[in-house]
């Protein structure tokens, strides 16, 4: 198989598993907020909402990079991928620790609260994907 063809089939694979990943995330994500992110966004236009979702959905994007950079196989891809998964999980987890009022916070459209999470968010994305390196 030529280089090119390889290389995209490669790309293909790696892009529908991450897509996949991002999916299984934002319902993991949603279903483990007290808030209702779609609903605030979309119906109530609430910018806390969109920008604490959207922060985590990219903290965990940075990390699947780090994960589909460093990997060698769908294998290890897979398993990275659930470490950047389960990282996101945490640091959410410890974001509301440190905030215990954020989820109303942000239903309240308190952009402080969405900029903390989103924060915390995306740190844990890059130092995860960064602890991903060989």
């Amino acid at each position: 198989m030529p280089d090119i063809a390889f290389g995209l089939l490669s790309f293909a694979a790696y892009f529908l598993a991450a897509t996949a990943y991002c999916a299984a995330f934002c319902v993991a994500y949603t279903r483990l907020t007290p808030h209702h992110e779609f609903d605030l966004i979309v119906r109530q236009h609430n910018a806390s909402a969109a920008v604490a979702f959207g922060s985590s959905l990219v903290g965990f994007a940075i990390a699947l990079a780090g994960a589909i950079h460093n990997t060698r196989s769908a294998t290890e891809f897979i398993v990275w991928g659930f470490v950047a998964f389960a990282t996101q999980i945490v640091a959410y987890l410890l974001a509301r620790v440190a905030h215990p009022g954020l989820s109303h916070a942000i239903e309240q459209n308190a952009l402080a609260a969405a900029l903390w999470v989103g924060a915390v968010s995306i740190s844990a994305g890059v130092l995860s994907a960064a602890c991903m390196s060989p």
